[in-house]
């Protein structure tokens, strides 16, 4: 049965740029701007999955912390 929907959480890095991992699923990547993350983020779901399991979507959620001074 093929899964409808991969969703990763990305999140700024310390050192710079992106980590990205999945829910779920045991799939990490990182990249140094938002178009490499998402790149690389479809080359790691290709490798981790079958084509029969290949989920038919990638929901990308960017997580960013601010801080407001009061």
């Amino acid at each position: 049965m093929k899964n409808k929907e991969i969703i990763f959480l990305i999140e700024e890095s310390f050192d710079g740029g992106f980590e990205a991992k999945a829910v779920g699923y045991s799939i990490f990547t990182e990249g140094e701007t938002e178009d490499e993350i998402r790149k690389n983020i479809l080359e790691a779901v290709r490798c981790h999955f079958d084509e029969a399991d290949m989920p038919s979507f990638i929901n990308i959620r960017f997580l960013r912390e601010e801080q407001i001074a009061l």
